[in-house]
């Protein structure tokens, strides 16, 4: 698919208008560009937002991504069409606004809301609608493919792709998940949830582009990967697992340890986040930053350690 780059954001940004006004008499002509980067592009006009997905988005497991968020009311934020739509090259799709989490408030984290419309998603059906693998490990490798071609003489870079090599294929993208059923938001963080109607309505998950089947652990793996290497303090740890085994998620044990079905993901994830980071700070030629020497340094230890065996 060909992509006009340039035309894009005003494109996007008159589409969005078009179809905000057709939605609302009284519209409000709020306005904004809440991201632009290579991998999607969103931006709002009063009430919609309208996302343009990466130029290299499969158009038909998109629409099969859309279609299952629209079968999932009190889950995930419902589209506004059912099918996406081609704008200058990239695939377009319409939602309705909603706040999100507000970054400068840690203690007001929804870790509950977050853990509970996961259990809810994880408990619910595949079928009748057919849905693709969910693309979490497919991102990370990504993600350490990058790392290994733009910063290959980094002094971080050996201990990251060490701790990546050392995982199962299934979690590098490599060879077919164990769990091929569950379905699975495949990025969970706390940027995708919104409360909608906003401002003040109940908690929705957002982002389509991995929802999929595959090892429902993988949602709960960024914020076990962010407790274990210190970055997330233990009682919002134990405030997320506990939501989560109340709601009868199936990804742990409804009680014991959790760890023989997180361990896989939570390195799998470490590695990918310690990957863009080092990546990131190569780009901007600095010196990694306090958080991304503990994420580089997680992954020296896990690195001489092996991975326990998957749980499917």
């Amino acid at each position: 698919m060909t992509t006009d780059a340039p035309a894009l954001l005003p494109a996007l940004e008159a589409r969005v208008r078009q179809t905000a006004h057709a939605r609302a008499s009284a519209c409000p002509c709020g306005a904004a560009t809440l991201a632009d980067r290579p991998d999607a592009t969103v931006v709002r006009h009063g009430s919609t937002v309208a996302k343009a997905h990466a130029a290299d988005v499969d158009p038909a497991e998109l629409s099969l991504r859309v279609t299952a968020a629209a079968r999932l009311p009190g889950v995930f934020l419902p589209p506004l069409a059912p099918v996406p739509v081609d704008l200058h090259g990239r695939l377009v799709t319409y939602w309705p606004y909603g706040t999100p989490v507000d970054p400068e408030d840690p203690d007001a984290a929804p870790w509950e809301a977050a853990a509970t419309l996961l259990a809810r998603l994880h408990r619910t059906p595949a079928a009748p609608t057919p849905v693709p693998s969910m693309r979490g490990p497919a991102k990370a490798a990504l993600a350490a493919a990058r790392l290994r071609d733009t910063a290959p003489g980094h002094p971080a870079t050996a201990p990251v792709l060490a701790a990546w090599a050392a995982l199962p294929a299934w979690a590098r993208g490599e060879a077919a998940m164990p769990d091929a059923v569950t379905l699975c938001h495949g990025d969970l963080h706390l940027g995708q949830l919104i409360r909608h109607p906003a401002p003040a309505g109940p908690w929705l998950l957002i982002d389509v582009d991995d929802l999929g089947t595959g090892v429902p652990a993988w949602d709960l793996a960024r914020p076990a990967a962010w407790y274990a290497c210190g970055l997330l303090p233990p009682e919002e740890w134990h405030r997320f697992l506990s939501a989560y085994r109340d709601c009868g998620g199936p990804a742990v044990p409804a009680d014991g340890d959790p760890w023989p079905a997180l361990d896989v993901p939570a390195r799998a994830l470490t590695a990918q986040t310690a990957a863009r980071a080092v990546t990131k700070a190569a780009l901007e030629d600095r010196p990694l930053d306090e958080v991304e020497r503990s994420l580089v340094d997680a992954c020296a230890r896990m690195a001489a350690v092996r991975p326990a065996a998957p749980r499917s």
